[in-house]
C-alpha cells in the first residue's frame, strides 16, 4: 500500500504545474536525486513559514522515513497543516493515516472524510479509496463521515468569505481547525 501511495504521490506532485519558489525547486531536485537531507533543509523552513506543499512533502518524508526516522505522529502533524490549507495530496495522506491507524486512532469514518475532501479537490486516488472504504462502513458511519466532510468544507468556505473583507493574513497556518469540535484532529 505504501509503495502504491509513493508512486501516485510522486507522479502527481511532480507533474502538477505550480509556481514554486527557487528553494522549493531545490528541494524537489534534491529529493528526486535521493538527497533527502538536502530536500529537508530546503523544505523545512518553507513548511514552518506555512508553505502547504513543503508541509505535505515533510509529512510524506516522515511517513516513509526518507531522510528522517519514520515518525507517524510527525507525518500526521505536517499532513494536517497542509490539508487544512486545501492541499489535496495531504488530505489524501491523512486519509491513509486514518485508514491504517498510523499516528492516529484507526478510523474508517475519518479516512472517508479526508478522502472525500481530497476527492472534491480533484484527487482521483482518494475517490477510489473512498469508494472502497465506504463498502466496509455502516450507513451511520458513512453518514457521519459525509457530515464531517461537509462541515470541514463549509468551515473552510466561511474562512475564505471572511478573509475577502479583510486584509490577507500572513500567519503560517489557519487559526481555527477545519472541523467542529476538532474531531478530525485527535492524536492517538
Amino acid at each position: 500500500m505504501k509503495k502504491l501511495t509513493l508512486i501516485v504521490f510522486l507522479s502527481c506532485s511532480f507533474a502538477t504545474p505550480v509556481s514554486w519558489s527557487a528553494d522549493f525547486n531545490k528541494g524537489v531536485t534534491a529529493y528526486q536525486a535521493g538527497n533527502y537531507k538536502a530536500a529537508l533543509a530546503e523544505w523545512r523552513p518553507l513548511a514552518h513559514a506555512g508553505n502547504a506543499r513543503a508541509q505535505n512533502f515533510l509529512g510524506f518524508m516522515y511517513d516513509n522515513g526518507e531522510g528522517v526516522l519514520e515518525d507517524d505522529l510527525e507525518a500526521v502533524k505536517w499532513y494536517r497543516l497542509a490539508a487544512e490549507q486545501g492541499n489535496s495530496k495531504a488530505q489524501y495522506g491523512l486519509g491513509v493515516m486514518f485508514a491504517n491507524g498510523e499516528g492516529v486512532t484507526q478510523s474508517n469514518v475519518y479516512a472517508h472524510m479526508w478522502w472525500n475532501i481530497a476527492a472534491s479537490n480533484g484527487d482521483r486516488q482518494a475517490n477510489e479509496n473512498k469508494a472502497v472504504i465506504a463498502s466496509q462502513m455502516s450507513a451511520q458511519e458513512l453518514s457521519n463521515a459525509q457530515s464531517l466532510a461537509r462541515a470541514c468544507v463549509s468551515a473552510k468556505a466561511t474562512k475564505i468569505v471572511i478573509r475577502k473583507d479583510r486584509q490577507p493574513r500572513r500567519k503560517s497556518r489557519p487559526k481555527a481547525r477545519c472541523c467542529p469540535r476538532k474531531q478530525c484532529h485527535r492524536r492517538a
